[in-house]
């Protein structure tokens, strides 16, 4: 079970302090060699810090989809979204055009 200290803010403030996963994971293992963690309490503390970085990462990516879409759409670009649903009506166009073409004969 991890204690309250592990818990409480010493993440954060690990994440904060070291840049990266090689230097945290380093100075996980030196605490682990100090006795100041246990294995299984580092391996908690890099998984939760790998959570969370993919986490932000997701939100990034979220935010930038949502900028670049925004842009797109101020500069008059179309989407692949305006594009699909062009070709969608086409294609119902041309099978209407067809069938009265077809009707006619």
């Amino acid at each position: 079970m991890m204690s309250d200290f592990l818990k409480k803010g010493f993440l954060l403030g690990l994440g904060a302090a070291v840049t990266g996963k090689e230097k945290l994971d380093h100075k996980l293992q030196q605490m682990v060699e100090k006795n100041e963690l246990t294995q299984e309490q580092a391996r908690t503390v890099m998984r939760n810090f790998v959570d969370k970085g993919e986490m932000k990462t997701d939100e990034w990516n979220t935010k930038q989809f949502e900028q670049t879409k925004q842009m797109a759409k101020d500069l008059g670009l179309a989407t692949k979204e305006d594009i699909n649903e062009l070709r969608a009506r086409i294609s119902e166009l041309e099978s209407q055009l067809a069938e009265r073409e077809h009707q006619e004969q």
